[in-house]
């Protein structure tokens, strides 16, 4: 009998250990969950690359601030914050030294020090824009955010595609130009995008992009502008972060579409249309689960039904007649599914369309395209942009544009 209960009493201890032992193995984060935060406990912690003189970080700053402003917390803001070494990691430990609870960070390559952080203070909430590990990185507090820009530039596109077809007539086969940072999924996804917009109206139309290899620099982007204007470009878009562009369009006379802000005030004569994220949405989204000790998103893509992507009010002065009208149908059809942006039937790859393309979507850092991105439906097919990670993963080089 004492050796029964001995026995008995092992197997007690083993299983104990063993799920003891299992549990050890399970990802802690992965278990953690978050109490409610009063709306006056809240603290949110924006870092942004750089300052209000760049388009692109203002936005955030405006958005980050109305947000903060309409649910009633605490906004703090690390500003000019670069992308290498560990300033990021520095500035969000800085953020929860200083309080906060709801860190968010807004440029790409923020993303490393983002995680890490992330990992040495699990109590905290982290999030980041254009982001593309949240998913693998399986952090509970850690997510990405993005919006599903391509959307807002296929409509500001249009609008352009229209201006031309004023000047030239439909038919016409001008180049158009467009002034990109870098040769990213992200800017690849926009200018393709915008093009295709142009494209709906004048499908003759086929456009350059010059590269700056950098996401602010005003005198690099007001060059490349020009270069582009030279080399015969009749209008110029951009995925760029400052005045440089607008400017060489309105000294030259050239229809220029922007983005993230309206150049109506500064660049009267040659302002067209803009495209925009709208970050409020998400901030306030952000700060909600907070306060309600829910889980964010692993990945949150904004799009133009639920106001996080905006067209950025076109000039009646310079817009071509009907151009309003016909974004209104455009964006319905954008809005309620009926419209893809990157419909495989309006763009051929090498002469062909697509039907399959294995896109890099898991982002291991080995540049390995793991996951299909064309969907098929009704008997046509389409490229999925983020629908399997927020962040842009169409980096596919189709006919009519040239790079240099």
């Amino acid at each position: 009998m004492k050796k029964k209960i001995l026995a008995l009493v092992l197997i007690v201890a083993l299983v104990a250990s063993l799920a003891i032992a299992l549990t050890a193995c399970e990802p802690e984060t992965d278990e953690h969950e978050f109490s409610p935060i009063a709306k006056e406990d809240i603290k949110f912690g924006l870092i942004c690359l750089h300052d209000e003189t760049s388009t692109y970080d203002k936005n955030f700053i405006d958005a980050a601030t109305q947000a903060a402003n309409e649910m009633g917390v605490q906004l703090v803001i690390k500003r000019n914050v670069p992308e290498k070494g560990n300033e990021c990691y520095e500035a969000a430990a800085d953020l929860v030294d200083e309080g906060c609870n709801i860190i968010f960070a807004n440029s790409f390559g923020h993303e490393g020090n983002m995680i890490e952080v992330a990992k040495e203070f699990p109590n905290v909430r982290f999030a980041h824009a254009t982001g593309t590990k949240a998913h693998t990185e399986n952090l509970a507090n850690y997510s990405n955010a993005f919006a599903s820009i391509y959307e807002g530039r296929y409509l500001a596109g249009v609008a352009a595609g229209m201006k031309l077809a004023a000047m030239y007539g439909a038919d016409n086969n001008k180049k158009i130009g467009y002034v990109g940072a870098y040769p990213y999924a992200e800017v690849v996804s926009g200018y393709t995008s915008f093009f295709l917009g142009v494209r709906s109206i004048c499908p003759n139309v086929t456009m350059e992009v010059r590269y700056t290899n950098e996401w602010y620099d005003p005198v690099r982007e007001r060059t490349a502008a020009e270069n582009l204007i030279t080399s015969g470009c009749v209008l110029i878009s951009q995925h760029a972060d400052s005045m440089g562009a607008p400017n060489a369009c309105e000294a030259a006379g050239i229809p220029n579409v922007t983005y993230n802000i309206s150049t109506a005030d500064t660049c009267g004569s040659t302002y067209l249309i803009g495209s925009k994220i709208n970050w409020a949405p998400y901030f306030k989204y952000f700060i909600q689960c907070a306060i309600d000790g829910d889980a964010v998103a692993k990945d949150w893509c904004g799009t133009i039904a639920n106001g996080a992507v905006e067209v950025i009010d076109f000039s009646t002065a310079n817009a071509a007649a009907g151009t309003a009208e016909k974004l209104a149908e455009v964006k319905a059809a954008l809005a309620n599914g009926s419209l893809k942006v990157f419909d495989c039937a309006n763009f051929t790859v090498g002469g062909e369309h697509l039907t399959s393309y294995i896109a890099d979507v898991d982002d291991a850092g080995d540049y390995v395209k793991e996951t299909e991105a064309i969907v098929a439906e009704n008997g046509g097919y389409y490229f999925a942009e983020s629908t399997k990670r927020s962040a842009p993963y169409f980096d596919v080089r189709i006919d009519g544009i040239t790079e240099i």
